[in-house]
């Protein structure tokens, strides 16, 4: 094989990682267990990746899992949607991890969300454990 060949495919191979790692989130919590659990891996799809829109926020569901950037914390939490309501005619839903016994402390507006977990049927797209890696290198 030509170097130029060898150098193409190489860097072909990283700006696909680059992508694919796009699309993964670690969960560093055991906010959701049992559904999923702290160091295992989601698969997510953006609202803005590039500017190419995956899903729209504004059509996120009671029942999917997203990840918004909430008031309350300084990171992006990964919870699920449990209902949708109506504050002077804007849209926010009502959020809670499946394993705390109240909701998320705020409304979310659509704006916030950032991902939505990919399902599989009714299961998200998890990849377990590898992001122990991850916690690990941050400190978390």
């Amino acid at each position: 094989m030509s170097t130029k060949r060898e150098i193409a495919v190489y860097a072909l191979i990283i700006i696909v990682g680059l992508l694919i790692a796009q699309h993964m989130n670690v969960v560093v919590s055991g906010s959701m267990e049992p559904v999923f659990f702290r160091g295992d891996i989601v698969v997510v799809e953006k609202a803005d990746f590039l500017g190419f829109h995956e899903f729209d926020p504004n059509n996120a569901e009671v029942g999917d899992i997203v990840v918004y950037n909430a008031k309350w914390f300084p990171n992006p939490v990964i919870h699920r949607i449990i209902n949708e309501t109506y504050v002077n005619g804007s849209k926010y839903y009502v959020i809670k991890g499946d394993n705390n016994n109240v909701p998320d402390p705020y409304l979310v507006s659509p704006s916030q969300i950032t991902e939505r977990v990919v399902m599989i049927g009714e299961q998200p797209f998890i990849i377990p454990k590898i992001g122990y890696i991850t916690i690990w290198l941050k400190g978390l």
